[in-house]
């Protein structure tokens, strides 16, 4: 009972949902000597649903390994390519499935749920089928991890949308900081790598996969804040008043999500103003994003209200930057649209070599003397 205490209280000492997961896994591992437990999590939208691993773990692995954040969604396996996983998901309880033979491991996946969805399943592999104090077991922790995910969700969602909320965005702003920060020494180190052999003539480092490198390219790709105000919202308020205000706020950030990807981070900032945080090759593609979701709200008919449009800045990050100065970039140029038109996209980056804007943005922190 004390080392069921000792994880339980281990599962939920983090705020850190990829923690959590890992800090599951484990616990599973080491209640049930599993030879192997897993989570995997569904992502992508009704029409193309596929399988994230978030944690999977052996007997006797020290970590756990997950698929990469920022993996291409192609490049998951569907729903259907495991059919225990799709079977839990729609009966929404546990599935068996018997060692196809001796010495095989039995496996048997649990549903992964929220108050509003299933959200993904629990996979663990071990020598014996699970026994009902075993599944009890299992349904016990399952029971806490989801009433931890839902205090979670409380504390960093917004309660109308379902999007991130304005004070989880620093937080996960820093932490793309220290991302970034890794990757250019990661790249740095492989530029002297590149440039030792080159000199010497010799080059005895094991050869790189074609995934490596394309997984590498992605890793090294530059973040972006994208802010996103619905034009003119005030007069849907004041015309149809705020629950049909509240009903377009909730039916854009479901476009959101039809748009972007799957961990693009998307947040409802307050009002009618959402920001987006997300990696792309450069500002090109960027603009292509935020361009699409421009033109998707703008043919998108909302009940009573017909069409809407939005306005949209958008900002590169660079190394020293603050939340609030990136912030601010990306907002003068959500201004700059709506006081030359409103329904466009905009660069600050692009305005700024143009000659519209003045780049005056302060990077890094305010010394006060």
């Amino acid at each position: 009972m004390s080392q069921v205490v000792e994880h339980l209280a281990e599962l939920t000492a983090y705020r850190d949902r990829d923690v959590v997961d890992t800090t599951l896994a484990t616990a599973l591992r080491d209640l049930l000597q599993a030879q192997q437990v897993a989570i995997h999590r569904c992502v992508g939208e009704d029409a193309d649903r596929r399988w994230l691993t978030r944690a999977r773990l052996g007997l006797r692995d020290v970590a756990a390994t997950a698929d990469p954040l920022y993996t291409e969604l192609g490049d998951l396996p569907a729903l259907d390519a495991f059919p225990a996983r799709l079977q839990a998901l729609q009966l929404q309880g546990p599935v068996a499935v018997p060692a196809p033979e001796p010495g095989d491991a039995h496996l048997t996946v649990f549903p992964l749920t929220t108050d509003r969805e299933v959200v993904g399943v629990l996979e663990l592999r071990t020598d014996q089928a699970l026994d009902t104090t075993a599944h009890r077991l299992v349904g016990s922790i399952l029971r806490i991890y989801r009433n931890f995910q839902a205090l979670l969700d409380y504390s960093e969602r917004d309660t109308l949308t379902g999007l991130l909320n304005r004070k989880t965005f620093d937080e996960a702003f820093y932490k793309l900081a220290v991302d970034g920060v890794a990757a250019d020494a990661m790249r740095a180190a492989r530029a002297d790598a590149d440039a030792l052999a080159t000199a010497v003539g010799v080059d005895d480092r094991p050869a790189r996969s074609d995934e490596a490198d394309r997984r590498a390219a992605l890793a090294a790709q530059p973040h972006y804040i994208g802010v996103i105000d619905i034009d003119h919202f005030k007069s849907v308020n004041d015309n149809y008043g705020h629950l049909i205000g509240d009903e377009v706020l909730l039916l854009l950030s479901r476009l959101m999500r039809s748009v972007f990807r799957f961990h693009d981070r998307l947040y409802r900032f307050g009002g009618e103003e959402f920001v987006v945080l997300m990696r792309c090759a450069g500002d090109v593609e960027a603009g292509v994003a935020f361009e699409r979701l421009r033109a998707t709200v703008q043919a998108y008919v909302f009940p009573q209200v017909g069409t809407i449009s939005v306005s949209v800045g958008y900002t590169r990050l660079k190394p020293g930057d603050t939340p609030s100065s990136a912030f601010e970039r990306a907002d003068r140029a959500v201004y700059w649209s709506k006081t030359h038109g409103r329904n466009q996209v905009f660069s600050h980056a692009a305005l700024v070599d143009s000659g519209a804007l003045q780049d005056d943005s302060i990077v890094g922190d305010v010394e006060l003397f």
